[in-house]
């Protein structure tokens, strides 16, 4: 049977792309996000995959870019729905948030047809996500750097959450945030409508990171194979996961100087960063509050009073 997305269309064992219209621009044309359907020669089920929800996080977009041209739809068993970038405005600024309505993307879903720009994208990929049985959102730490991590956020009472979890370990990061998202995200209404759903979170970078990229392909590929959508064994290896997630700020305004290596241990009590003037001089010292490991770190030195420096994923276990 012919799989349709937008303008590409796909019959069995053949790959298209095309353009999936959602609204004009401030001239009046037309625009539309790119999308591509790989429909497989056998039947089987349905995995959607997005990028660039949040513009500004582009090695999803390195992911797609490299896993797609090797895909061989007379190899595969069902069919892989793709849409390269969600948010448009904002991946042509390169900005985070959506610049037409101020909008952070992964907080419209589902979304609305007939709101603002950012909700009408989200309705748009919403209505194609939910044709899916499997749904990958691909993200980065925005320009921060981070862990390569997987993010489970139905929440562990969720009828979903055990499909969300075994996902995320195929996805194989070797890190898995547990916990649950706030409203409006994809990871958060997809598994609603019965779909288990995660966001791989590849690490952080400004542009995209290679090795972050290099992780993402082997954890799409980790999933076609697990899922059946290839011939060939996946490779499930435990996963290093934390439940809770504890971020810093800086007490005074200076710049930062971490104590720790992102990836290291942190033992409660211990020094993770200090404040220092341009001279040297020490203004303040900021400790862990809980036993964790170092997740998140700001990418430049200067901060504000106040501003974000760091976190602690916490509650840490093996899964």
């Amino acid at each position: 049977m012919t799989t349709t997305l937008g303008t590409a269309s796909a019959g069995p064992g053949e790959m298209d792309t095309g353009r999936l219209e959602v609204g004009e621009t401030r001239d009046g044309s037309p625009f539309g996000l790119p999308v591509a359907v790989i429909n497989g020669a056998a039947s089987g089920d349905t995995l959607y995959m997005q990028a660039a929800s949040d513009g500004d996080e582009l090695n999803g977009v390195g992911v797609i870019q490299r896993v797609v041209p090797q895909l061989d739809p007379a190899t595969i068993s069902g069919t892989i729905l793709i849409v390269g970038i969600v948010n448009y405005h904002a991946f042509q600024v390169a900005e985070h948030r959506n610049p037409i309505d101020d909008t952070k993307m992964n907080r419209a879903y589902p979304g609305n047809e007939n709101g603002t720009s950012s909700e009408r994208i989200a309705a748009a990929t919403f209505d194609v996500a939910t044709r899916a049985d499997i749904i990958l959102d691909l993200h980065q730490g925005s320009t921060s750097r981070m862990l390569d991590e997987v993010r489970v956020r139905c929440g562990t009472r969720h009828r979903l959450y055990d499909e969300c979890l075994e996902l995320a370990k195929v996805f194989g990061c070797g890190y898995i945030l547990d916990q649950k998202g706030p409203d409006g995200q994809l990871a958060r209404a997809a598994p609603n409508e019965g779909i288990p759903t995660v966001d791989p979170e590849l690490g952080g970078a400004v542009g995209w990171d290679r090795e972050s990229i290099r992780k993402g392909v082997d954890g799409v590929f980790n999933v076609l194979r697990y899922y059946g959508f290839l011939e060939s064994d996946a490779e499930l290896t435990r996963q290093t996961r934390a439940s809770g997630f504890e971020q810093y700020g800086a007490p005074s305004g200076g710049l930062v100087d971490l104590q720790k290596e992102l990836g290291n241990r942190v033992a409660s009590g211990e020094t993770l960063f200090e404040v220092t003037t341009p001279f040297g001089e020490p203004k303040s010292t900021v400790t862990a509050n809980s036993n964790g490991i170092l997740w998140r770190i700001r990418r430049l030195p200067q901060v504000a009073t106040g501003e974000y420096v760091c976190s602690v994923g916490t509650d840490i276990d093996s899964y």
